[in-house]
């Protein structure tokens, strides 16, 4: 039975403003010398959800890597331009890690650590110099049930991660990423292994999250930016075509027939 579908607006906290929490300038990367992405310039706004999508190969993926530079991991990854985050480039953080405990990210495919559900969890806090167990505890529920996962785990928690379902680990992925207590956190196809009902879970969970953060949201399901999405980007061949109001380009508002065509599903 499909599952209906509300395209209505959600109200932005009061904390949404115009000033940016993170804005790209003239951003271009290229591999081994070849580009992959030319000349993006965009803000994104705290507490929203900034979708962007666009066929394979447009250079979305390599966004977000470049947001919390993880082109450190790939030398033939080279990043030219500015990436503001809170008015700061991230260039300048000497501590990159710092920078990532900020900038959470969540991948097409589960990746669970090698540890029990809880140890998932924890890891981060741990690392960060927490040792009281009940500090622990009561994190690791808290970012579980923001991530609708605690009432189907919490007699599980010291199970390996691994025995999860594939929507499961996809949800203890993003519990992991909350433990950070990011201010922005970055979603890359994350419901590719996820079955529709776990997506729409997964959904609330993120319209609930944008009260308290900045999301942005890279998807190849056109609909799923129009149900989440307050802006939304599309990219094409390295280019960010345009970007605008969802609600008005999935209604024909657009300033470039690529656009329309895309959504429309005329190619892709």
């Amino acid at each position: 039975m499909p599952v209906a579908q509300d395209f209505s607006p959600i109200d932005l906290p009061e904390a949404a403003t115009a000033t940016p929490k993170l804005e790209i300038r003239n951003l271009s990367i290229s591999y081994g010398g070849t580009p992959a992405l030319v000349g993006v310039d965009l803000a994104i706004r705290e507490n929203e959800i900034f979708g962007i999508i666009g066929p394979a190969n447009s250079g979305k993926t390599s966004f977000l890597k470049a947001l919390n530079r993880m082109d450190m991991f790939n030398g033939s990854m080279k990043v030219n331009g500015e990436i503001l985050f809170n008015g700061r480039n991230v260039r300048e953080w000497r501590n990159v890690y710092a920078l990532r405990s900020r900038i959470g990210v969540v991948f097409p495919l589960p990746v669970g650590l090698p540890m029990t559900v809880y140890d998932n969890v924890a890891l981060a806090p741990r690392l960060a110099g927490m040792s009281k167990k009940a500090e622990l505890d009561e994190i690791v529920e808290r970012c579980l049930t923001r991530a609708a996962l605690w009432d189907e785990v919490k007699d599980r928690l010291h199970s390996l991660g691994s025995l999860l379902s594939g929507g499961q680990q996809q949800r203890l992925t993003i519990a992991r990423a909350l433990s950070q207590e990011p201010e922005l956190l970055m979603l890359d196809e994350f419901s590719i292994a996820v079955d529709p009902v776990t997506t729409m879970r997964i959904e609330d969970v993120l319209k609930e999250l944008r009260r308290e953060m900045t999301i942005i949201l890279v998807t190849n399901l056109t609909q799923q930016a129009r149900r989440l999405a307050d802006r939304t980007a599309f990219f094409l061949m390295g280019s960010c075509v345009e970007i605008g109001d969802t609600e008005a380009l999935f209604t024909g508002d657009v300033t470039d027939q690529r656009t329309a065509d895309y959504i429309a599903g005329r190619f892709g």
